[in-house]
């Protein structure tokens, strides 16, 4: 087969692929799995079918990390992290009423998120990284999965199926966070007035720091790069709590502050 139809073909079944994810986003119908003709075998499959989605859901305005903790990693059922693309229909302001009906995971995860200053280049050292973060904020994401039973489905389709994006929310800035230790800053996640979970920042891979490195390095494989203004939400630094319907989540960091969202009944 030439090169350029091969091309095209891979294109097509990328295209298929982010056509049947994104339609089950927006009906709530679930996936078993992709077909086999359009299922992503490796990583760099997955990529290109999570990047045809934007064709879908439209503009992006940052990205997700999945599995940077042993609970996130238990959950969706893989042994190391994840980037997804945050698309800016799906964020929302501290405070807001969620929608949880449509929710197939229906769980929520108390992070951290820097808020990037500077393009980062491929091969930036963790120092580079760094100086390049304009603020770091305080955030909640209610990560979910367009397949069914999403812990067993594998890498390939959760790097496609936007490594669980789902809803996500930013909080307040935190001042003076290169001076904080946040290896070992607590989290603790309130549901209706109970705390529910307690972690720490070492649950991102050691350290929310780590793990936006992480994602500096990992990007330039796809053919990307993290950039001005892109929002980098690290991951869950608790075991993910399940949420309902009249749930009100508040995400407590301490002396950094708090934020919080309510679920619909």
């Amino acid at each position: 087969m030439p090169l350029n139809d091969e091309a095209g073909t891979e294109h097509a079944r990328a295209d298929a692929a982010a056509e049947l994810i994104w339609n089950a986003w927006t009906s709530g119908e679930r996936l078993d799995a992709l077909p086999d003709g359009v299922r992503p075998e490796d990583l760099d499959d997955g990529w290109a079918v999570q990047e045809r989605l934007g064709a879908h859901a439209g503009p992006g305005y940052g990205w997700k990390l999945a599995a940077t903790s042993a609970a996130g990693q238990a959950h969706i059922g893989i042994g190391g992290p994840l980037p997804g693309r945050l698309f800016e229909r799906f964020r929302h302001e501290p405070g807001a009423v969620l929608d949880s009906g449509a929710l197939h995971m229906k769980v929520v995860e108390a992070e951290f998120a820097f808020r990037m200053a500077r393009d980062v280049p491929a091969g930036a050292s963790r120092e580079e990284v760094l100086d390049a973060v304009g603020a770091l904020h305080l955030a909640i994401e209610v990560p979910d999965s367009r397949f069914a039973d999403f812990g067993h489905i594998g890498s390939a389709q959760l790097l496609a199926d936007a490594a669980c994006a789902g809803l996500f929310v930013l909080g307040p800035e935190i001042p003076g966070w290169r001076d904080l230790e946040l290896s070992t800053w607590g989290t603790t996640l309130w549901i209706n007035d109970q705390a529910v979970e307690k972690g720490t920042g070492g649950n991102v891979l050691g350290d929310p720091r780590t793990a936006l490195v992480w994602l500096a390095e990992e990007l330039p494989r796809f053919g990307s790069l993290l950039r001005a203004g892109e929002i980098v939400t690290t991951g869950t630094t608790t075991t993910p709590p399940p949420i309902g319907p009249g749930d009100e989540v508040r995400a407590d960091f301490g002396d950094l502050g708090e934020l919080g969202v309510f679920f619909a009944r």
